[in-house]
């Protein structure tokens, strides 16, 4: 004799409700690829009616997965993205999105994978991201991200990919990244390239910013420009005072060819 045992479907979390929520009002979608995110769907997004939600992968009732790549997205990335809380991959690259990586990532504890490439983020890289203790994958490259590169960052033991490339981070590359030790992954010179004021190991020593090509013109111009005033005021005093020579002797014929009376 068979029998079926019939389990009762997991509640919702109210947690992924509100982070799909914000994300969905954060982003415009100028292609309409996210068109089944609807409220009612996020009240439930792992149910059966709505587990084809676009992008968003379920496990035991719970959004796990945010892949939202390559859909021309725009916009920030809502801080409360934070309260999906059982979220362990979350890329969305190759888009346009801008604004800051929000600090709130660093309540994602699961979180394995962290891809945000190829977008248009701004301000700098949260040190609080080495909050995420499992991570073991960081993409950041082909942004616009400034500042330094955190070296908390570097004690992130699981993390075996990180890419900064094609940025405009500044300062030294911190060593618990480009020279780890012992057993730990170490990268490579191809995940800091691409930005002109990072220096240090693997990349090449700090670069001495001396003057640039076209301050060096410019110089030159502006002393050649100098020196032609004062040639020609030079020329100008000099004929100044050869007028006033010649008009003087010639006084000086006149008033001796005059008759004493």
């Amino acid at each position: 004799m068979l029998t079926c045992a019939f389990l009762p479907p997991s509640s919702p979390d109210p947690k992924d409700e509100s982070c799909l929520t914000h994300l969905f009002e954060s982003f415009t979608d100028p292609n309409h690829n996210l068109h089944n995110w609807t409220k009612p769907t996020f009240s439930n997004p792992c149910s059966d009616f709505s587990f084809n939600l676009a992008g968003v992968t379920c496990n035991n009732g719970r959004v796990y997965k945010l892949s939202l790549q390559n859909l021309n997205l725009q916009g920030p990335i809502s801080p409360y993205i934070s309260n999906c809380t059982n979220l362990q991959s979350l890329d969305l690259s190759n888009n346009s999105l801008t604004g800051p990586i929000p600090e709130e990532l660093q309540f994602l504890v699961n979180l394995a994978v962290l891809n945000l490439s190829s977008n248009r983020l701004s301000d700098g890289i949260p040190p609080a991201l080495a909050m995420c203790n499992y991570l073991n994958v960081i993409d950041l490259h082909d942004n616009i991200l400034t500042g330094p590169i955190p070296p908390q960052l570097g004690s992130l033991v699981r993390l075996s990919v990180f890419d900064a490339s094609n940025n405009k981070l500044s300062g030294p590359v911190p060593s618990s990244l480009g020279n780890r030790t012992g057993n730990l992954p170490r990268f490579n010179a191809s995940s800091f390239a691409g930005n002109k004021d990072l220096y240090g190991f693997p990349l090449g020593p700090m670069r001495n910013k001396g003057l640039s090509v076209v301050a060096i013109v410019a110089i030159g111009l502006c002393s050649g420009l100098v020196s032609l005033v004062l040639s020609f005021t030079v020329v100008c005093v000099w004929l100044r005072s050869m007028e006033q020579r010649r008009a003087a002797e010639q006084e000086g014929k006149v008033s001796q060819m005059m008759p004493d009376y």
